[in-house]
C-alpha cells in the first residue's frame, strides 16, 4: 500500500497496527488490554463522527472559499460555481457538495498560528496547541486527540472499538495521557480491493475460529494453575482473562462480521461511493456508524500542494468530493445524518499567492471546515475572510471553539476536567465554546 507523504517526505506509518495473528501471540490481547473499557459519557446529541482529514492542507480558495474578484495570482485557474444555496459559491471541482449545499455548513473564519505540518496538525486534532515547537514533519501528542477523547467519554456498544483510524493514524490522533487503551484502532487494508479482509476480525487462511476455539480451551486449562504473582498489588496478569476474552470476541463477532462485510454491500451504493480506496473507507465509516461506532477518522494525504496544485485538484478532487457528497447522501437517506456529525478539514488553509511552481504553500490564517449532520443546520457560511482570502476577518474562530463544537454534539462537556496518571487535572479544551451557529 502506497503511503502518502507531505512536503518534509514523512510518512503516515500506522502508529497502531493490530494482527489477528498476534492474538495467537498476544499483539492484538496487549493491545486490547491497554484500551480496556471506555467509561460511558453523557447522553450525545449526535452519536457518531466521520472526521475527513485532508492531512498536508487543503487549499480554501480550490474548496470552499473562492475569490473570483481577486488578481489572477491570487485567484488561481478555477472558477466558482453556483450551489444550491443562492449566492453560495465554491470551488469548480466542488460539484456533487454544490448539489446538496443544503446540507451543509462552511467555516470559512477558523484560524491559528501554527503554520507547520506538525503543530496545525496536533492544535486542529486536539483543540489545543503544541506546549513548545516543533518540526513540521513532527508526530507530537501534547494532549488527547478528538478520537480518543471521545472513545474514553462514550465508549462504544457491541463489543467494537470506539474510536477507528482508516488507513493510518493521523499524526497527532493519539491518547496522550489516557492510555494506549484510547489509541485508534488502525484499519490499513483498502476495502476497493476484492480480497479486503480485515485482519483483526476475519480468521486467515489456516486459522478457523474453531482452532482459536482449541486454543481458548488450552489456555482455559493453564489458568486453572495458580499464578505465583497473583496477589501481587497492581500485577497486570490478573486482567489478562478479560483482554483475551476481548481479542477472542472481536474475531469471533457478528457484528463485527458485519460492520467489515463491504463486499455485501449492493454495487449500486458501492459505484455511489466510488470504486477507489477514499470511496471504500468512506463507505465502510458509515457501516462502523450503523455498528455503533462514535469516532472514526478517514486520514487522507496528499494535500501539501507547494507546486502543481491545480493539476494535482484536476486529478483528484472530482472524485474526492463525490465520495464525500454520497457518503452525506447516504446517511440522509437512511435517516442516519441528523445523529451523524461528518467534517472535512486540514491543518490549515493554503497562501494566498500562487507560487512559482504553481503551488500555494502553508497559511494558518484563513481555512475552511465543511460540517453536515449531527444536528447542524445546513445551507449556511459562517465567518469570511478579507476579499483577497488573505485572512479570517468576520466571526473570528479557532481550533478550540471547532473542538467544542465536536465534543458538544457528541454530548461531551468540552469543559470536563481529565486527570494525568500523575493526578495532574488538564481541562478537555481551555476555551469550551462552541460554534454557536453549528448548533441546532
Amino acid at each position: 500500500m502506497a503511503l502518502s507523504t507531505n512536503c518534509e517526505a514523512t510518512t503516515r506509518r500506522d502508529c497502531l497496527r493490530l494482527g489477528l495473528s498476534a492474538l495467537i501471540g498476544g499483539g492484538l490481547v496487549d493491545a486490547l488490554r491497554l484500551r480496556g473499557l471506555a467509561s460511558t459519557g453523557p447522553g450525545p446529541a449526535a452519536k457518531s463522527v466521520i472526521l475527513i482529514w485532508m492531512d498536508g492542507g487543503p487549499s480554501h480558495y480550490e474548496t470552499f472559499d473562492p475569490k473570483p474578484g481577486a488578481p489572477g495570482e491570487i485567484r488561481g485557474k478555477f472558477d466558482p460555481i453556483a450551489t444550491k444555496v443562492p449566492g453560495l459559491s465554491f470551488s469548480h471541482h466542488m460539484k456533487k457538495l454544490a448539489a446538496i449545499a443544503d446540507k451543509l455548513a462552511v467555516v470559512r473564519s477558523i484560524r491559528h498560528d501554527q503554520g507547520n505540518h506538525g503543530a496545525g496538525n496536533h492544535y486542529m486534532m486536539t483543540g489545543a496547541p503544541p506546549r513548545i515547537p516543533v518540526g513540521c514533519g513532527a508526530f507530537v501528542s501534547f494532549h488527547p486527540s478528538l478520537g480518543s477523547a471521545t472513545a474514553h467519554e462514550r465508549g462504544a456498544s457491541g463489543g467494537l472499538p470506539p474510536y477507528f483510524s482508516i488507513p493510518s493514524m493521523t499524526r497527532s490522533g493519539g491518547p496522550n495521557f489516557l492510555g494506549a487503551r484510547y489509541a485508534p484502532f488502525v484499519v490499513p487494508d483498502n476495502p476497493s480491493s476484492k480480497d479486503f479482509r480485515v485482519r483483526d476480525v476475519t480468521p486467515p487462511p489456516g486459522l478457523e475460529v474453531e482452532r482459536v476455539d482449541d486454543r481458548k480451551a488450552l489456555r482455559a486449562k493453564v489458568d486453572r494453575f495458580r499464578r505465583i504473582a497473583e496477589k501481587a498489588a497492581g500485577d497486570p496478569a490478573l486482567a489478562l482473562d478479560e483482554y483475551y476474552e476481548q481479542g477472542y470476541d472481536l474475531m469471533s463477532s457478528p457484528r463485527a462480521q458485519r460492520a467489515f462485510d463491504i463486499h455485501g454491500e449492493p454495487d449500486k451504493v458501492r459505484d455511489a461511493y466510488g470504486r477507489n480506496p477514499f470511496g471504500q473507507r468512506a463507505l465502510l465509516a458509515r457501516r462502523l456508524v450503523e455498528a455503533g461506532v462514535p469516532f472514526i477518522t478517514l486520514n487522507e494525504g496528499g494535500w501539501d500542494h507547494h507546486e502543481s496544485l491545480f493539476d494535482a485538484y484536476d486529478k483528484k478532487m472530482p472524485a474526492f468530493e463525490a465520495s464525500i457528497a454520497a457518503l452525506i447522501e447516504d446517511l440522509d437517506a437512511r435517516g442516519m445524518l441528523d445523529s451523524t456529525l461528518v467534517i472535512a478539514l486540514g491543518e490549515f488553509g493554503r497562501t494566498p499567492k500562487v507560487n512559482d511552481k504553481g503551488g500555494r504553500d502553508h497559511w494558518s490564517n484563513a481555512m475552511s471546515v465543511m460540517f453536515a449532520g449531527g444536528g447542524t443546520p445546513g445551507g449556511q457560511v459562517i465567518g469570511a475572510t478579507d476579499a483577497r482570502g488573505y485572512a479570517a476577518v468576520e466571526r473570528i474562530l479557532s481550533p478550540e471553539n471547532f473542538a467544542s463544537t465536536v465534543y458538544t454534539k457528541l454530548g461531551i462537556d468540552p469543559g470536563t476536567i481529565l486527570y494525568a496518571p500523575n493526578g495532574r487535572p488538564t481541562h478537555l479544551v481551555s476555551d469550551p465554546t462552541p460554534i454557536r451557529e453549528l448548533m441546532s
